[in-house]
């Protein structure tokens, strides 16, 4: 396994684990959904260099797309939580109320 592709790993492993363990505010979660992303980001967009292919693909930008959409919906319901409840500590939130 190369240093590239143990980086990659490393970067999505890590990002899952502080998704998993650091679950105290909102505002860290999408933070770790947004390496996640960056991280297979990259790992797209050095596949084609890895493969020696002659032409890129789109799939890194699309993914990028929706990654931004991603980010942009996330910061709409962080504003809207903590407009609605005072705070983004996510044990605050009940998803069975109205």
């Amino acid at each position: 396994m190369s240093h590239l592709h143990l980086s990659f790993y490393a970067a999505f492993t890590l990002s899952s684990l502080g998704l998993a363990f650091h679950r105290t505010h909102l505002i860290s979660a999408l933070l770790c959904l947004e390496s996640m992303m960056l991280s297979m980001y990259v790992a797209l967009a050095m596949w084609p260099i890895q493969m020696q292919a002659p032409s890129s693909t789109i799939l890194p930008i699309l993914m990028l797309t929706f990654s931004a959409c991603e980010a942009g919906a996330g910061l709409a319901l962080l504003v809207a939580s903590t407009r609605t409840h005072g705070s983004d500590h996510l044990h605050n939130f009940n998803l069975l109320q109205c």
